[in-house]
């Protein structure tokens, strides 16, 4: 009985984890990765979409990780506070580290905004930090680090323009543009091909209408 009642409060200080990324061999790798080498951390939810962390019975957790370029139109700070409000916190990790995303990430209860260049035990070495695990390590280590940033060039977008890509990322197809806009439907397809043409020119694909919608989150089209 006695070592029975020693293993318990290990047990108890295993943190639990969900992570977030449409990646899947990348989120197969984290996962691995974590279940391999950082034991007081135990992965309970590996979802793709959004929709799927959030309505699995394993959600809430204590800890997620968020990726911020899903193909939902769901803002990084929707994200994030429905995160922080069930109870967990939340670390952001992605391969789109801009000044704007960070703001609005840690604006909206982030508790760091990672890169994933970054290794993942110095990840692993926050996490800890974050969650209580780490003891008294200083917390100044993971604040984000202003010179990382890789400047994103936001188009620049006539007024119907972004009109058009407003009602078209929040789920509207090009006829229903064009009647909400009150214009032809070549009108609301014009709109809608330079938005695309002017991503592509700023190396921001838009193509896919996902893609499309990522970049009106990532740019705040989308509230």
């Amino acid at each position: 009985m006695t070592s029975g009642t020693a293993t318990l409060p290990a047990e108890e200080r295993r943190v639990r984890v969900a992570l977030l990324d449409d990646h899947e061999v990348l989120l197969d790798s984290i996962v691995s990765w974590i279940r391999g080498n950082a034991h007081d951390f135990e992965v309970v939810l590996a979802a793709t979409t959004w929709l799927q962390m959030v309505h699995s019975p394993s959600f809430p957790t204590d800890l997620v990780f968020l990726d911020v370029q899903l193909k939902e139109p769901v803002s990084i700070e929707a994200r994030v506070r429905t995160c922080r409000a069930a109870g967990a916190k939340v670390i952001v990790l992605t391969g789109l580290d801009t000044a704007d995303l960070r703001d609005r990430a840690m604006k909206a209860g982030a508790s760091a905004f990672l890169g994933k260049s970054q290794p993942l035990h110095e990840v692993m070495s926050i996490a800890r930090e974050i969650t209580g695990v780490g003891g008294s390590a200083q917390q100044e280590s993971w604040r984000p680090l202003p010179q990382v940033a890789v400047p994103v060039e936001k188009p620049r977008l006539s007024v119907g323009e972004e009109e058009a890509l407003r009602l078209y990322a929040s789920g509207h197809s090009t006829n229903e543009v064009a009647s909400e806009m009150n214009v032809q439907y070549e009108t609301a397809k014009t709109y809608l091909r330079r938005v695309r043409e002017k991503y592509a020119k700023a190396k921001r694909p838009a193509s896919r209408k996902s893609d499309l919608i990522r970049r009106a989150a990532e740019d705040g089209y989308l509230q």
